[in-house]
């Protein structure tokens, strides 16, 4: 049976501003706590239609093509992340003085008297594979858990579940901590941060601060890049709780209080401790002090022993190969998540185990293909300039495919980075003109061929594009770096329309050689 622990819904008016994954669990569980519910909604298509029909059989009130208006009477009003700050709903709630919340926040306040732990992870780039990461090692540890959050799974039927988890893996996106302003995870992570989301935001330093809410009230551990100085930032701004730590991650070899990488493996000179005894450790090279104060949680030995056993000592935890793929930027995605499952207490065992159990999404730098001595690479999910950099920075050298919508995002620095990469370029979608442009700039000599096309065979002939431009050793690499609503549904779709090309590559090989 649900129950409202705070006694915060009961007869209460709220209004749930959106359908869709979000909104329908809303609506549903505001009602079964006793709540009037009135469900307002932009569009009023036919997938809207079905989802208020559903919702009025259980007593819900349904507005569709009017989420601008706060019904008469609303006492709180419950959002879908992605709705912008500036919509008048919410500047007619902020004059009425009713307060806004999140699915994110209401799961939060729904939460048991004895609530399972918060592992959040947040990040402009790699945040859905590093909480898949974590939950892999959680659960190699033997606990109850799920990947939550903006992965897709409701976090409302997680905290309510029948059946308590022991701790969830949490991915937060920058619109769910906006509208999140109580939740207090026991440990967090900040990936990176570059521009994204601008216009949602408004500017960097607001997209900066939602995703530095997530750090507010951590517990055990504050996990940031040592590479992106933001999230260090962003760590010495929150308000933690006493004796929390801030701890980094590392591509190169970890000072204390830093988890990293040294002679191919993955080490942990942030919660080492003489209680591992059972397990790998070595003496630790070129020690040097954490960028960010820290300070050990109280246990079995005295925060100063413990950081002086870490000044000498680091903790195998896994080896590079045991990541899947072993790119940079995924190297960096295990030890974030790493750094979270150890601050919870998980031996570097369950860590080993959870990484080599893992494997990704797919269109995440998803191997495809080797034609011809050719590597085929999918990465539609870098739809964002920050993405595609990680992605081209893990292969030498590149056939970029390339190409969306660039959603006001600008491509000189990533091709300025990228230009000695590259073999070649292939330009596809609505902004094309855009990176051919930067091309053109920074990366002169790199060929370039320009596909004036917008439909979805574009990619079959983007393909074969590629494959006239590589030379055995290379990759065909298709990082967009923009999104791609101009020629398919999703990044998922454009993914697969770039692997059915490259399968009609391979076919049409065979079938020559049977010639």
């Amino acid at each position: 049976m649900i129950q409202d622990p705070t006694g915060e819904i009961a007869g209460r008016h709220v209004t749930v501003a959106g359908l869709g994954v979000s909104g329908m669990p809303a609506a549903r569980v505001l009602r079964a706590l006793g709540a009037e519910v009135t469900v307002v909604n932009d569009g009023d298509d036919e997938s809207a239609r079905r989802q208020a029909t559903d919702l009025e059989a259980l007593g819900v009130a349904v507005r569709l093509g009017d989420g601008d208006t706060l019904p008469e009477g609303t006492s709180l009003v419950v959002t879908a992340p992605g709705w912008r700050p500036d919509k008048p709903l919410f500047a007619a709630a902020a004059a009425a003085g009713v307060p806004v919340w999140g699915d994110v926040e209401l799961a939060w306040r729904l939460r048991g008297p004895d609530p399972a732990p918060w592992l959040a992870v947040t990040g402009t780039n790699g945040k859905t594979t590093t909480v898949r990461m974590l939950a892999s090692i959680l659960e190699a540890a033997g606990l109850r858990t799920a990947a939550v959050g903006n992965i897709g799974v409701s976090l409302l039927d997680a905290v309510l579940a029948d059946e308590p988890y022991d701790v969830l893996a949490v991915e937060l996106s920058s619109y769910q901590l906006h509208w999140a302003p109580s939740i207090r995870p026991h440990s967090a992570a900040v990936l990176n941060l570059a521009p994204d989301h601008l216009d949602w935001h408004g500017s960097m330093e607001a997209y900066a601060a939602d995703k530095g809410r997530i750090y507010e009230g951590n517990e055990v551990a504050c996990v940031y890049n040592t590479a992106d100085p933001r999230t260090e930032e962003l760590v010495r701004r929150a308000d933690v709780v006493e004796g929390c730590r801030a701890i980094g991650f590392t591509l190169g070899s970890p000072g204390p209080s830093e988890l990293g990488v040294v002679d191919g493996l993955l080490v942990d000179r942030a919660f080492v401790s003489p209680d591992d005894t059972h397990e790998a450790t070595h003496e630790a090279a070129g020690s040097r002090s954490a960028t960010v104060p820290a300070h050990s949680p109280g246990g079995r030995r005295s925060q100063a022993e413990l950081a002086r056993y870490r000044q000498r000592r680091a903790q195998e935890l896994a080896e590079v190969a045991d990541v899947d793929p072993p790119a940079p930027h995924n190297i960096a995605n295990a030890l974030a998540a790493a750094a979270l499952a150890r601050a919870f207490g998980v031996k570097p065992g369950a860590v080993r185990a959870g990484l080599r159990a893992f494997r990704p999404d797919p269109h995440r730098i998803e191997h495809v293909a080797d034609v011809a001595g050719v590597r085929y690479v999918d990465d539609s999910k870098a739809t964002n300039t920050h993405a595609a950099e990680a992605s081209l920075g893990a292969y030498d050298p590149v056939v970029w495919i390339a190409g969306g919508l660039a959603k006001g995002a600008t491509f000189d620095e990533l091709v300025a980075k990228a230009a000695k990469r590259l073999r070649a370029a292939v330009l596809i979608g609505a902004d094309r003109a855009l990176i051919g442009e930067a091309l053109a700039r920074h990366a002169p000599d790199v060929p370039v061929v320009d596909l004036d096309r917008t439909d979805t065979g574009a990619m079959t002939a983007a393909v074969r594009e590629a494959a006239r431009l590589a030379r055995p050793g290379d990759t065909v690499l298709m990082a967009p770096a923009c999104a791609s609503m101009d020629m398919f549904t999703n990044y998922h779709a454009r993914g697969e329309a770039f692997a059915a090309a490259v399968r009609e590559l391979t076919a049409g090989r065979s079938a020559a050689r049977e010639r």
